[in-house]
């Protein structure tokens, strides 16, 4: 790689934008394969809101993926990829079905309707700007595309929030090979850098001096929390939070083995996020291969693919403390540079 901004655009043919709608707090960014990729999807949440998944199960036969949207808006953001979809068919794009060209473009919603307006959702107009939008980078992170609405660290309720967002990064495998990640951060866990292990973003204290792990600690010693338990109005729904990456690569995967890329790499998601893969959130990732001959191509190979997953893993963990690190406060939410007492995470 001569040239690398440690995003997912390092990925030879992925292009990326974002449609962001600062007033209403929310936004879509869509990931756009300049030729059609192979994909496949782990989700493991346990309130997710998804589009077109199906298809990318390895027992399905479509092996192409013309783009994929990650939206905010909660169930109604889906319709974001109608736009990408109406987009792309007038450009030509599209599975050739016989009478029509159809769009593969699967989606994925994280809940951002308690910041900002919550009657204003992404829709079909918002996905073709998105895609319209999208370039080889450097792709914008923090509070912008799918990240807008995004908050992090609410075991005590959304009132005592810290802003999430969009990170993205990349790595260069040893055969030259790139694995890139985009993720929008919306997680009901604390955030912590996986590369040092400290927290990064957590849930306030009603003093504003601690984070939520302090008295997560505080439980399991037997110690009194600092935090109080949310309020029953504000205690956490189902759905209400949830993380959504990408991973792509330009390295030859089959189907299955896409799908194992994906499911490994929530291991990043583990070891940035905590506790993470919970019944309030609908974690999804989305593994993709640029390799023209990743539909008709040999397995790569355990060892090949166990580097790769371990390598989308790290990256995407460190994609998440990119996220909360670049995210700007909004509508009350304060970020992580805007908390006096954090400056030096």
């Amino acid at each position: 790689m001569s040239e690398r901004n440690d995003d997912l655009c390092d990925v030879p043919g992925i292009l990326v934008g974002h449609d962001t709608d600062l007033e209403a707090g929310t936004g879509c960014t869509v990931i756009r394969c300049a030729w059609p990729a192979l994909g496949a999807v782990d989700v493991r949440g346990g309130a997710p809101g998804t589009r077109e998944t199906d298809l990318l199960d390895p027992r399905c036969t479509m092996t192409e993926v013309h783009a994929v949207v990650l939206t905010g808006g909660s169930a109604f953001g889906l319709a974001a990829a109608d736009g990408v979809m109406r987009a792309l068919a007038e450009e030509g794009v599209g599975f050739d079905a016989g009478p029509a060209r159809v769009p593969i473009v699967p989606a994925a919603v994280l809940f951002d309707l308690g910041v900002g307006r919550a009657d204003v959702r992404p829709d079909a107009a918002s996905g073709m700007r998105a895609l319209r939008a999208a370039t080889g980078g450097p792709i914008a992170q923090g509070t912008v595309g799918a990240g807008t609405g995004a908050t992090v660290g609410k075991m005590a309720g959304p009132a005592l929030a810290v802003k999430g967002g969009v990170g993205s990064a990349s790595e260069q495998l040893p055969d030259g090979h790139v694995i890139g990640v985009l993720v929008a951060v919306n997680a009901l866990g604390d955030i912590y850098d996986a590369e040092t292990g400290r927290l990064l973003a957590g849930a306030r204290s009603t003093s504003g001096q601690r984070w939520l792990a302090d008295d997560i600690a505080a439980a399991r010693s037997g110690a009194q929390p600092q935090t109080p338990p949310p309020a029953p109005d504000q205690a956490p729904v189902p759905g209400t939070q949830t993380t959504l990456a990408v991973i792509a690569t330009d390295a030859s995967f089959t189907k299955a083995e896409l799908a194992k890329l994906a499911q490994m790499a929530h291991n990043g998601l583990a070891l940035a996020i905590r506790p993470v893969h919970t019944p309030f959130d609908g974690d999804v990732i989305f593994a993709l291969s640029t390799a023209r001959d990743a539909a008709t191509a040999a397995p790569a190979g355990a060892l090949p693919l166990a580097l790769a997953g371990a390598t989308a893993a790290l990256t995407l963990a460190r994609a998440v403390a990119k996220a909360i690190r670049a995210a700007t406060g909004l509508h009350g939410v304060p970020a992580l540079r805007d908390i006096p007492f954090a400056h030096n995470r």
